[in-house]
């Protein structure tokens, strides 16, 4: 099980997991109201330090057991996530980002030439925009209506997982839980923060091998998203998986870290 522990990183008391031995991988989670390392990588944190690497996967700031930042613009998780790299201080490391963790995690490459592998699952705000609409639920506008209660975190977890199996009482409480409180305040705070900038023109200045894993029943970050990115991201390879939704890691959890563990240990 993945230790659980806390430093002062960036000025924020920073919480955050970490387990294992080997080449370094860090998990940047998403930034849904309830958003924590634990709720979008525990799992993936334990498994992949079982299979011989260094895993750590921060809080990110204002969300979880992280302090709240005073400026809850983007930059200033980017800034906090970097903070974060620089306190493990690994000499080679690899990014993998779920949502929002993707955006922080491409910034992070475009400019930290120690970033050896990216990682990249469905994102709303990474890839250009699309082209199309799709009918179907906003998840975005049920995010900017959401209010901490289990009734809430259930109706939109469901509709960030494909395998409703996977919603459990546990997980609907956890994230419930982690949406309450001081980091009710972060998601007012972020909600009322600038957009992030459109980044997908600078994608390809990208250096490393980076490898897209996609749901395709995600209601918002569509295959076409996808496929944007994939024109966008020199050499990048995509894998788009079937009853998956934005969280390929819960809807499919062996295929996703199969072609994770396949893509890291492989020789470009």
């Amino acid at each position: 099980m993945a230790a659980k522990s806390f430093a002062t990183i960036g000025g924020l008391k920073t919480h955050y997991l970490h387990a294992g031995h080997g080449p370094t991988l860090i998990l940047l989670h998403g930034q849904l109201p309830g958003s924590t390392a634990e709720i979008e990588f525990g799992a993936t944190v334990d498994h992949f330090a079982g299979l011989g690497y260094a895993v750590y996967a921060p809080d990110l700031a204002g969300f979880g057991q992280t302090d709240n930042p005073s400026d809850y613009a983007v930059e200033g998780r980017i800034a906090h996530a970097v903070a974060f790299v620089d306190f493990v201080a690994p000499e080679r490391y690899a990014i993998w980002g779920c949502s929002m963790g993707t955006y922080i995690g491409a910034q992070i490459a475009l400019e930290d030439r120690r970033v050896e592998r990216l990682i990249i699952m469905p994102s709303n705000v990474l890839p250009p925009p699309a082209t199309a609409t799709r009918s179907g639920p906003n998840v975005g506008a049920v995010v900017q209506r959401y209010t901490p209660t289990i009734e809430n975190a259930r109706a939109l977890l469901s509709l960030v997982l494909v395998d409703q199996t996977k919603i459990t009482d546990e997980l609907v409480a956890a994230f419930c839980a982690a949406s309450s409180g001081k980091n009710e305040t972060a998601e007012h705070g972020r909600r009322a923060a600038p957009r992030p900038k459109p980044i997908y023109g600078e994608l390809h200045g990208l250096r490393v091998p980076s490898l897209l894993l996609w749901g395709a029943d995600d209601p918002g970050a569509t295959p076409e998203r996808a496929l944007g990115l994939l024109s966008a991201i020199p050499g990048a390879e995509l894998h788009l998986l079937r009853q998956c939704g934005h969280w390929p890691q819960h809807d499919q959890p062996a295929r996703t870290w199969h072609l994770a563990d396949d893509f890291l240990r492989s020789h470009h």
